[in-house]
């Protein structure tokens, strides 16, 4: 990495900043980390530079007026539509509803006028209603006359129609009942079809009345009422002849009135399909110039020179597709002046930045969820691409399982590109992680070819080197030795014998240990790249040699005699020709008893010739690593801050200013080189506050603080040296789960459908053979699948990453307008 300063006249600005951010290799520093996001200079309220002042120079603003607008025309289109879609649709239900108070009026009047020929003759009875009812149904309605043999005269009366919410039909009807005590003659209807009014989720359901009494002051009052209880009311004419009229003249508006709203709706959902075809690319244009803007307020601004200048990080070998991109944005603004680039030389920390591509991009995000790599050391995403599916592969190990999961990510990485739409958060992590699952699962077929495992069954590829006697004496049968050894993989002929979980568990427990010897060995051999790029001998032999010692003289030791039992003939023969078997040591008490008793070792189970010797030896050897690893690493630096202090200060050389400390400082001086080629010397602040947590070489050092950090550290390693390698043994506990699993789901479904014949087994082999196809892949495939996963997981992060992986640095985040998947 390195850190550049950019020198860019205003008139280029944006075309700059517009060509880096489609370049995307560049991560610029904040200049201004004391400015509030409000003072920056490139914000609405605070136009501190203008960028539109050349109408050929800057696509981005103009593009950014121009769509600007556009988008007001839209708005204020859309706005007008949908406020005259509103209205019409008011319009329309009110005319909905006059139709219906039409209706149910002439239904009411119909029945009245029918009542009334009934009645014509009767006489009128002695009910206090009587003559007010009698009065409506006397011939006409809204002023009618009546002869009163009571001599008060003509009675007139009027009445109001029109339609309410249902809800409220009860409590409307007693209020007028108690405000006009009575006088009043009233009739409702229900109107079936709901009504769907503007801005209510929920329809409403309405009730046409009819109101009938006598005087203007009753008819006020009525109207009073039903206006505040959010009735509506429609002038309706006595007259049927005009009602009639009335009727089909309020049809034909409703007509006219969908044949509008269908036109404004037409029109709007064209106006709306224009916008939506469009809409992405706004949006596109809108996210790149606020990171443009928001990245040219990280810069600083030279008044006097009308100049922006910025710093920011770059990977070295891209320095020269900048300068190319400083060249294309002078031609796009039409002008002879250029921005300036120079390399700035600095002992700052750089952001850590690793290459990848789809295929490891997966890997290295493991790592990174850990920890960032501190700039310069060892990528351990690199080694990850084999080491994380084969771990995971020696606890998943099956050859169908492993199919399964290969075929899954394979199809995934063939349709990759019509896939990588529409995922949600769960099935966009499969996705991502596809060629992780694509290696555990090629990585799982190889181990299920050294179990000799596929779906719980065994094959038999090659001759094995067992056969059953044809005759078995007794209840139990030995198999005999053919004298062969089978080529590859385990043994067909241990599926099914009596002692194979025995053999199984003795085979696999002992592998995971070498396993995690030899995964914590290489992570601990990593740390010597990283001794010779920072320059500190001291890593190689104040800390890996001593653990590397520690480790090897115990565990490394263990390996040792694992192998050594393996390759031992524990078959003898008497002198009378007899094959007998000696009992081997056992492993685990050997090791219990070097640590209880060292140096004693009882001669039937001694494992090889001075064995007690070479065990005191080599506790002596790792009990030596202790206090070494304690001193020599706190005792050298205070050497080294003695030697600085006695040399005093002194400039910082070329040399020095390209060697990245070990400590990743905050701060340092930076060496730069002005207009004439002069070194100027100034002081930098870290990296925009991205520096490093350490001291500064030339600052004060804390013998008591490193003696302390160092206890600390070696105690961590020499418990946790014996702990992670039992951690290891997760890889036989799975695998032995896994497999266990596997036959009990065979046995329980498949098995047991065997047995049947006729139409009944074709019909319980089909059933059995989709609940464990189910079970397989539900469980055996996704489940055990996410388990070992995240137990290979812990075995990278904790038992290797802690022996090797500082991760204290940070994130290389250029400006780029690519989005990630």
């Amino acid at each position: 990495m390195s850190l550049i300063q950019l020198f860019i006249p205003s008139e280029v600005a944006h075309a700059t900043v517009t060509e880096l951010g489609e370049l995307g290799n560049v991560q610029f520093k904040d200049l201004n980390p004391d400015v509030t996001p409000f003072q920056r200079s490139f914000v609405p309220a605070l136009p501190f530079v203008n960028l539109s002042s050349s109408s050929d120079a800057h696509r981005g603003p103009q593009l950014i007026d121009d769509l600007s607008v556009r988008l007001r025309e839209h708005e204020e289109r859309l706005n007008q539509m949908n406020d005259s879609y509103d209205q019409l649709q008011k319009r329309l239900l009110e005319l909905e509803e006059a139709r219906h108070v039409l209706r149910e009026t002439a239904v009411f009047f119909e029945q009245a006028e029918g009542r009334h020929d009934a009645n014509a003759r009767s006489s009128i009875d002695d009910d206090a209603n009587a003559p007010l009812l009698d009065d409506v149904e006397a011939g006409g309605f809204g002023s009618m006359r009546s002869d009163d043999p009571s001599g008060y005269g003509p009675i007139d009366l009027e009445f109001v129609a029109g339609t309410i919410d249902r809800t409220r039909m009860a409590t409307f009807e007693r209020i007028l009942w108690r405000v006009l005590r009575g006088n009043l003659y009233m009739n409702y209807a229900e109107i079936e079809e709901p009504f769907h009014e503007p801005g209510k989720e929920e329809p409403v359901r309405k009730n046409v009345f009819i109101i009938f009494a006598h005087g203007t002051e009753l008819l006020t009052k009525i109207r009073k009422i039903s206006e505040s209880m959010g009735g509506t009311l429609y002038p309706i004419d006595s007259n049927a002849d005009k009602r009639e009229e009335s009727l089909q003249e309020v049809t034909n508006r409703i007509e006219d009135l969908n044949n509008v709203l269908y036109s404004t709706s037409a029109t709007r959902r064209t106006e709306l399909v224009k916008i939506a075809e469009t809409l992405s690319a706004w949006a596109e244009v809108i996210r790149k110039e606020k990171l443009i803007y928001a990245t040219m307020n990280l810069f600083n601004y030279d008044a006097r020179r009308k100049t922006l200048i910025a710093e920011g990080w770059c990977p070295s070998a891209g320095i020269g597709s900048i300068h190319l991109a400083l060249e294309r944005a002078t031609e796009q603004a039409g002008t002879s002046v250029s921005p300036v680039l120079q390399i700035l030389k600095t002992n700052e920390k750089p952001p850590t930045y690793h290459l990848t591509n789809k295929f490891s991009s997966g890997f290295q995000s493991l790592i990174d969820a850990y920890g960032v790599a501190t700039y310069g050391e060892v990528n351990p995403g690199l080694f990850t691409v084999v080491t994380f599916p084969f771990l995971f592969a020696v606890m998943f190990g099956d050859i169908g399982h492993g199919t399964i999961m290969f075929l899954s990510a394979l199809m995934m990485v063939i349709y990759e590109k019509k896939l990588a739409k529409g995922l949600d958060e769960i099935t966009s992590m499969f996705f991502y992680g596809r060629y992780i699952i694509l290696l555990m699962g090629a990585f799982s077929i190889f181990t299920g070819f050294m179990y000799n495992d596929i779906f719980s069954k065994s094959m038999h590829l090659f001759h094995s080197g067992w056969k059953w006697p044809q005759q078995p004496s007794g209840s139990d049968m030995t198999a005999i030795s053919t004298g062969h050894v089978y080529p590859i993989g385990m043994d067909p002929a241990w599926h099914g014998a009596s002692n194979a979980l025995v053999f199984t568990n003795s085979l696999k427990m002992k592998m995971s240990v070498i396993l995690g010897v030899l995964h914590m060995s290489f992570a601990l051999c990593l740390n010597i790249p990283n001794a010779f790029y920072f320059k500190k001998p001291v890593m190689i032999y104040g800390e890996f040699i001593p653990k590397m010692l520690f480790l090897q003289s115990i565990f490394g030791y263990l390996v040792f005699t694992i192998l050594y039992k393996w390759s031992t003939d524990w078959y003898e023969q008497d002198a009378n020709g007899v094959v007998f078997r000696n009992n081997p040591p056992g492993l685990l008490n050997m090791l219990i008893y070097m640590f209880l008793k060292p140096g004693s070792v009882e001669k039937d189970k001694e494992l090889f010739p001075f064995q007690g010797f070479i065990q005191t030896l080599l506790l002596l050897l790792a009990f030596i690593c202790v206090p070494w690893m304690l001193c020599v690493k706190p005792y050298v630096e205070y050497k080294e801050h003695k030697e600085r202090q006695g040399q005093g200060y002194h400039s910082v050389t070329n040399e020095g200013a390209e060697r990245q400390s070990y400590d990743a400082l905050n701060g340092g001086v930076d060496d730069d080189e002005d207009g004439e080629g002069h070194v100027v010397s100034r002081q930098t602040n870290g990296g925009g506050g991205h520096g490093g947590d350490g001291d500064d070489d030339h600052g004060e050092f804390q013998l008591g603080e490193e003696i302390i950090h160092n206890v600390i550290e070696t105690i961590e390693f020499v418990l946790g040296t014996i702990s992670q390698t039992a951690s290891y043994l997760r890889l036989w506990a799975l695998s032995l789960a896994h497999a266990q699993l596997s036959e009990v789901a065979w046995s329980m479904t498949i098995n047991n459908a065997f047995g049947l014949s006729g139409v009944t087994g074709v019909i319980a082999a089909v059933v059995a053979f989709a609940v464990w196809l189910s079970l397989s892949i539900a469980v055996l495939v996704v489940m055990e699948g996410l388990s070992a996963f995240l137990h290979a997981l812990r075995l990278h992060w904790v038992e290797a990453s802690s022996k090797h992986y500082m991760a204290q640095g940070y994130m290389f985040q250029p400006l780029t307008f690519r989005e990630e998947e």
